[in-house]
């Protein structure tokens, strides 16, 4: 088991699906969790089953909010050692009916807020040799139908990642990513296609393994939270039940 006595960690989309077992899991581990979540009656919830952990209600798409959540963890609990960026969200359109709004926010969401909370965790981070998990997906490495906002921005976070690895190469931080596939989360299970939309194309991205538990995989992020990784740095780990495989 990897462990994480001692640790302070701040999980995003820490509401439901993978972010909600990400921070249960942390929990368990012994790590300290602050978790953040834009459904205050859901975090209640998680949080009830995370023994010391606390909230924010925050929406990461705006660089003050991501700021402010960051000095707000690092103020309570003392300290800051992971940032795990797992909220996301997806949703299937037909390229040329994508408004500029929904473009944005794919961004906003999925890339935008992953940087800001890295920009203001760095100091932090630095300070006692920490990491960063980004949950990224397998739409970042591999395009999908209906996504073009979704492939864009999980690119960019790879590559976000990446740069992050290279930058701090000689100083004590650690920057990995992970690419689930599809997991039995609420984004997963409710998802809608477009009117019009070639099914074909969307199976595409199905494992022939079925969905994953998030609880498995949070166990991934558990483990490149912890110092058992301490050899990772600039990895990006698939997570999708073998559907990269070939």
């Amino acid at each position: 088991m990897s462990e994480l006595s001692g640790k302070v960690a701040l999980v995003t989309g820490a509401s439901s699906g993978l972010g909600a077992a990400v921070a249960r899991l942390f929990g368990q581990r012994g790590a300290t969790v602050f978790g953040v979540g834009r459904d205050e009656q859901r975090l209640a919830e998680v949080f009830a089953e995370v023994p010391g952990g606390r909230y924010a209600v925050a929406d990461i798409a705006g660089a003050h909010r991501c700021r402010e959540v960051v000095e707000q963890c690092a103020a309570e609990l003392g300290r800051l050692d992971i940032l795990a960026n797992v909220a996301g969200q997806h949703a299937m359109r037909h390229t040329a009916q994508v408004t500029d709004e929904e473009w944005e926010r794919d961004l906003a969401v999925n890339l935008n807020g992953p940087f800001y909370l890295s920009r203001a965790a760095l100091p932090h981070l630095l300070e006692v040799g920490g990491n960063i998990v980004n949950v990224a997906s397998i739409a970042g490495i591999e395009g999908q139908a209906y996504s073009a906002g979704y492939c864009a921005a999980k690119h960019g976070l790879i590559g976000l990642t990446r740069a992050l690895a290279v930058e701090f190469t000689a100083q004590r931080l650690r920057v990995n990513a992970i690419c689930p596939g599809g997991m039995l989360t609420p984004q997963v299970t409710g998802f809608t296609l477009p009117d019009g939309a070639d099914p074909n194309l969307v199976m595409r991205v199905a494992s022939p393994r079925g969905l994953s538990e998030p609880e498995a995989v949070a166990k991934l992020v558990a483990f490149l939270a912890s110092d058992d990784a301490a050899a990772i740095h600039g990895a990006i780990y698939t997570a999708d039940n073998g559907k990269t495989a070939g």
